[in-house]
């Protein structure tokens, strides 16, 4: 991107400002608006939080999200400890320009610390 102010960051839900986490669920309810399985509503909201969350910002914008958050699975007599990929987005007018790419290479790196 020409010109472009990208920044990324990794942190938790805690560590997020309100104003912060209000850009985020604005960006996914825009991104999901209107579609045929549904709205991003509270209930997807509450799954993308108590995570870690991976951002990209363009002059002072939220234009990409995705979180992963911790889950345990029983199987049998085994729990594993399972990072899910939550409410992952990127703005619509900057898609298709390696932002998804990031996320999901920062994605990556973070579900190392999980089980397969």
């Amino acid at each position: 991107m020409t010109g472009s102010t990208l920044k990324q960051r990794t942190c938790a839900t805690a560590d997020l400002s309100g104003v912060q986490l209000a850009a985020i669920r604005s960006l996914l309810v825009d991104a999901f608006a209107g579609r045929p399985d549904g709205d991003f509503d509270d209930h997807d909201w509450d799954h993308a939080l108590g995570g870690h969350h991976v951002l990209v910002w363009d002059d002072g914008y939220v234009v990409g999200h995705a979180a992963v958050v911790r889950r345990h699975l029983v199987h049998g007599p085994r729990t594993l400890r399972c990072g899910y990929v939550e409410a992952v987005v990127v703005r619509a007018d900057r898609r298709r320009r390696g932002i998804g790419e990031r996320l999901m290479g920062e994605v990556e790196r973070l579900l190392g610390g999980y089980a397969l």
